[in-house]
């Protein structure tokens, strides 16, 4: 029996590279749109991207105001002119949907992690995309559970969405609780206001300048089994 029984993971930057999945659906979608688009404009759009995400988190703006606010921002930049942003980012939630990449053999890992532990995404995507993407990536299969902010009504960190976690996962004990992200505005600040423990999934280059200390902190994902003090088969 290892140390925790439950895993909370988040999904984008943590089990699926989130970055390749977003630069390939931005060139898929300029191309539908018959427009072209630089490296530095994807660059550009992945900043504007994360500043909407981290005002969501915040409460300063709706799902809606971000899914096609980012978009105009991103045009209004480079005076991209005729194109609508709802249907541009109506394309790209499909393209998104549609491509992923692993991070750190995280299907193995979470293979090797069914029946030893409960495991369940929370995640703050759109819930055709997020879950078009689990199941051609496999992971649908692995998981006990799927938690989507657009189904709770309330996104990540906000103490409403790990209210509704923790009420439909079936361990009642929070000391055996473990939530594994990137984000440590989204889900490091999240598990702690929650009161479980918390694993940093961080990658290179990233400082701690959140306020809020995980418990443990990882820079592979094959580390976990270490945390959860359980040997690793892999």
């Amino acid at each position: 029996m290892g140390r925790f029984s439950t895993l909370l993971w988040d999904l984008d930057g943590t089990l699926l590279d989130f970055l390749y999945s977003q630069r390939i659906a931005v060139q898929q979608c300029f191309t539908l749109f018959d427009r072209e688009v630089t490296d530095e404009m994807i660059s550009r759009y992945s900043q504007i991207n994360d500043s909407y995400w981290k005002r969501l988190e915040l409460g300063e703006v709706t799902k809606e105001e971000l899914l096609v606010g980012r978009f105009r921002t991103l045009f209004e930049e480079y005076d991209v002119q005729g194109i609508d942003a709802a249907a541009f980012c109506e394309a790209y939630q499909e393209a998104l949907g549609k491509v992923y990449c692993y991070i750190d053999d995280s299907l193995q890992i979470c293979q090797e992690l069914k029946g030893k532990v409960r495991q369940y995404v929370v995640t703050n995507g759109s819930i055709d995309t997020q879950i078009n993407k689990m199941k051609i990536s496999g992971l649908y299969d692995v998981m006990d559970g799927l938690f989507i902010s657009d189904e709770i009504g309330t996104p990540k960190p906000q103490r409403g969405f790990f209210d509704y976690c923790l009420e439909h996962i079936e361990e009642r004990d929070k000391g055996k609780i473990l939530i594994v992200g990137d984000s440590l505005s989204s889900d490091i600040k999240g598990g702690v206001q929650a009161g479980i423990a918390t694993c940093w999934f961080r990658s290179a280059g990233t400082e701690n300048i959140s306020g809020y200390q995980p418990d443990y902190e990882i820079r592979k994902l094959c580390e976990i089994f270490d945390v959860l003090e359980l040997p690793a088969m892999l």
